[in-house]
């Protein structure tokens, strides 16, 4: 069914072209009126669905996937092992 109201469209290719070729979503016309939402956020939305259908997953780097307080005591723990060493070399 066409209908002569003009839509805005977001075509993804697949990343696994063995069953898909393409994408196709239509986008709500009041999708970019709410706050805060950008072209950007509605692509990048569109492109994870597509990789979740297709089992594709991204992965992040290493020091992206170790949680934040790995890092936080791996430096306190450096601080102080520099501190001994500087301690008991002077």
């Amino acid at each position: 069914m066409v209908k002569g109201i003009s839509r805005r469209v977001i075509v993804v290719d697949s990343p696994d072209p063995k069953l898909f070729e393409q994408a196709i979503f239509i986008v709500k016309n009041d999708a970019f009126s709410q706050e805060g939402v950008t072209p950007q956020q509605v692509l990048g939305e569109a492109c994870r669905i597509v990789r979740g259908y297709t089992g594709q997953t991204v992965k992040r780097p290493l020091w992206q996937r170790v949680p934040r307080w790995c890092w936080l005591a791996g430096a306190a723990g450096a601080a102080v092992l520099t501190w001994l060493a500087v301690t008991f070399i002077l």
